[in-house]
């Protein structure tokens, strides 16, 4: 079987034995998805991934033990291509922009439809530079303002060359950096400005006047 083909291995990491069996049953009706294991706390969680390895951690915001920010941040010292998702009863600006920062891949209120759960499951392993969030408008767009300030030179000068249609691979080769630096770069810029794709990032650089539509190649993406 194919990395394309196999199984979504997830990892459910919440204190309340019968949200993660609910979650499981749910998970076991998707053919392309498969629950590996159960955690109860942020040390089992880091344990059980550095041991197996999932594709992907269902990880609630409010676990005993560490915050979910230092779960987040220990989970990906050990195995930096996990995928992580929060699921959360909170609604709170704060909160989600210091998840994505940790490295957070998803952000999503538990009363989020099955339906989404399983897209963003899918999504986030398939594609390495999108951010998910199912959240409020309000908190979106808090999320949104207040990140966009704090981007880096760096993280500006790649959303430029986004804008300029150039793939991860050129602006390696055209910043003299690795690829994998570019996604990381990008991670950052989607939890700022709270964008969910590429295309999303240019336009909301573009509309905060953080890159110039002047520049030559640079024009507003449309989805």
């Amino acid at each position: 079987m194919t990395l394309s083909t196999a199984p979504t291995r997830i990892l459910l990491v919440d204190d309340h034995a019968l949200f993660r069996h609910g979650l499981r049953e749910l998970l076991s009706m998707e053919p392309d998805l498969t629950v590996i294991g159960e955690a109860g706390t942020g040390a089992e969680a880091v344990a059980f991934v550095a041991a197996h390895r999932p594709d992907v951690m269902l990880l609630d915001v409010g676990i005993p033990g560490d915050h979910a920010a230092t779960t987040i941040i220990r989970t990906l010292a050990a195995v930096p291509a996990t995928r992580i998702i929060i699921l959360s009863m909170f609604d709170e600006p704060t909160v989600v922009r210091e998840l994505l920062s940790a490295g957070a891949r998803a952000y999503l209120l538990k009363s989020v439809t099955r339906d989404d759960l399983v897209a963003t499951l899918r999504s986030v392993r398939a594609d390495p530079d999108r951010i998910m969030l199912s959240i409020s408008r309000e908190s979106f767009e808090q999320v949104s303002d207040t990140g966009a300030r704090i981007l880096s030179d760096r993280e500006v000068e790649i959303v430029g060359l986004v804008a300029q249609a150039y793939s991860n691979s050129q602006i390696a080769r055209r910043l003299d950096i690795t690829e994998g630096t570019v996604k990381r770069h990008l991670r950052n810029v989607f939890a700022k400005l709270g964008a969910v794709s590429r295309i999303d990032a240019v336009n909301k650089a573009m509309a905060m006047n953080l890159v110039s539509p002047e520049k030559p190649g640079a024009q507003r993406l449309r989805g």
